[in-house]
């Protein structure tokens, strides 16, 4: 498995099951998170989004591109759908930066546009 689907598969498991914590954990503790409101930095700002979806929501999502910028760094282009139980799908283009931190890779920045 490469390092972008391991990175974003851990994020889709804690967004499946409403686990706001569990997201927070992908992500660096001084990540740079932007997704459909004003960008905040840091996982307890990360949590805090993700506490405030609702029960239900679901992301599938599927690489783009992908790109090696360094040893401990990768970049990754993707298109998501977010499900819910109560509204249509919302389609979304999610880019990450995704390093190294010790042994485990965690997403430094992400930035959800709508296209």
């Amino acid at each position: 498995m490469d390092i972008l689907t391991e990175v974003l598969d851990a994020w889709k498991s804690a967004v499946d099951a409403h686990d706001p914590d569990r997201v927070a954990a992908s992500f660096t503790e001084d990540a740079i998170f932007q997704g459909l409101h004003p960008y905040s930095v840091g996982r307890d700002s990360v949590a805090a989004y993700y506490d405030s979806q609702p029960l239900g929501m679901t992301a599938d999502y599927r690489i783009l591109e992908t790109r090696r910028l360094a040893e401990d760094v990768v970049l990754g282009y993707s298109s998501v759908d977010f499900g819910f139980t109560d509204r249509p799908t919302l389609s979304v283009h999610l880019s990450v930066i995704v390093r190294r931190a010790g042994d485990a890779w965690l997403i430094a920045h992400y930035q959800v546009s709508r296209l």
